[in-house]
C-alpha cells in the first residue's frame, strides 16, 4: 500500500488506531470517530464554499454530514512532500439505505426535505461565483440533451446497413423525442416565472444516504450547486420508482412525506412533472452509442429500451399524479 497518505494523516490532530482503503480514500478509525481521509483536486474556494455550508447544515442539528476537518495549522487541505493535497472528513460506516425497504425510503426522502430546508435558508454569498456552484440551468441541460439525440438519430439515419440497436433506436425514437420537447418547452416555460435558485445536494441518490443507529445521514457534497431542489428529489424518487415498477401509492406516499417538511408548491410540482416526463434513460443510452465504438454495441444496451418500452405505461400512470 502507498504510505504516503501518511504524511497528510500526520498533520491532524488526532491518534490513528487503523487504516483501511474504502470510499476512493483511507478509512481511518481514530481517537476522535470514524474519518475518510482523501485526494483532494479542486479549488480552494471550492472547498471552503462545502466547509461553510456543511458547518451551517451541522449547526442545524437535525442532519448528519461528511464535515471537513482542519489541520493542526487551521487549514482545510493538509499537503504533502509531493504535492499532493489531502482532506480529511467525519465519516460513518452505516450502510447505504436500501430501496427495497419501504419504511427506508421514506426515511430518507423526509431526511432530503429536512435538508432542502436548512439549505434554502443559508443565504447567498457574493464570493459564490465559481462555474462548479453555477452550473447550466435544467430548461439548458435539456435542450442539450435533445441536440445529441437529434444528431444520434440523424447518424443512424443515413447508414444504409443498421445494427439491431439502431433499428430499435429509429423505432422507437419518436415517441421519446415528443415526451423530451414537451418537457423541454415546459421547462422554459417554468423558467420565465419567478424562480429562485437554491442549494442542491446535486447528486442524490440512495449511495449517498446512510441508515444509522437512530439517524440518517448525507454524505458526498462534491456536486452541491445553486439549482432546482426538485433535481435532488426527482433522482431519489426516479431510483426507487424504477426499483418498484412505478409503483402509484409508493410514489404518493414519498411525496406527502416529502411535502409535509417542505412544501411542494405548483412549481415544484410542474417541475417534477417535466423532470420525470424527460426520456433521460433513453438519452443515455444514445449518448453512450453515439460516443463509443458503434460498429460493436452490447446486447443489454437494446434490453435497455426494451424496458425503457416496457415501463412507459406505467410511468404514464405515475406521471399523473403531478398533473
Amino acid at each position: 500500500m502507498n504510505e504516503k497518505y501518511l504524511e497528510g494523516l500526520a498533520q491532524y490532530d488526532r491518534m490513528t488506531d487503523s487504516v483501511r482503503k474504502g470510499r476512493s480514500g483511507w478509512i481511518c478509525e481514530t481517537d476522535r470517530g470514524t474519518a475518510l481521509l482523501q485526494e483532494y483536486r479542486g479549488t480552494l474556494r471550492r472547498l471552503e464554499f462545502e466547509d461553510l455550508v456543511l458547518s451551517r447544515v451541522e449547526e442545524e442539528g437535525q442532519i448528519p454530514v461528511d464535515q471537513y476537518i482542519k489541520t493542526k495549522e487551521d487549514s482545510l487541505i493538509a499537503l504533502g512532500e509531493d504535492g499532493t493535497r489531502y482532506v480529511l472528513k467525519e465519516w460513518f460506516t452505516d450502510r447505504e439505505c436500501s430501496l427495497k425497504d419501504h419504511k427506508e425510503v421514506l426515511l430518507a426522502v423526509r431526511q432530503i426535505a429536512r435538508l432542502h430546508k436548512c439549505l434554502a435558508k443559508i443565504p447567498r454569498s457574493e464570493e459564490w461565483s465559481l462555474g462548479s456552484i453555477h452550473g447550466e440551468s435544467l430548461e439548458q441541460e435539456m435542450k442539450r440533451h435533445n441536440r445529441e439525440m437529434t444528431r444520434t438519430r440523424n447518424y443512424i439515419k443515413q447508414k444504409k446497413k443498421k445494427t439491431d440497436f439502431e433499428r430499435c433506436v429509429m423505432e422507437t425514437f419518436p415517441a421519446f423525442f415528443e415526451c423530451a420537447q414537451e418537457a423541454e418547452a415546459g421547462m422554459a416555460a417554468l423558467k420565465e416565472k419567478e424562480h429562485e435558485d437554491r442549494l442542491c445536494h446535486g447528486n442524490m441518490d440512495h449511495h449517498h444516504i446512510l441508515m444509522g443507529e437512530g439517524y440518517t445521514a448525507v454524505i458526498e457534497f462534491h456536486k452541491m450547486h445553486l439549482g432546482d431542489q426538485m433535481e435532488d428529489l426527482y433522482h431519489f424518487v426516479r431510483k426507487t420508482m424504477e426499483k418498484h415498477n412505478w409503483d402509484i401509492r409508493l410514489g404518493q406516499e414519498m411525496f406527502a412525506a416529502y411535502d409535509r417538511i417542505m412544501p411542494l408548491s405548483m412549481e415544484k410540482i410542474e417541475s417534477l412533472y417535466y423532470l420525470f416526463l424527460y426520456p433521460e434513460k433513453y438519452w443515455k443510452q444514445l449518448n453512450f452509442y453515439y460516443n463509443s465504438k458503434k460498429a460493436w454495441f452490447p446486447a443489454r444496451n437494446m434490453e435497455k429500451i426494451r424496458i425503457l418500452m416496457e415501463q412507459a405505461e406505467n410511468q404514464k400512470n405515475f406521471l399523473e399524479l403531478l398533473q
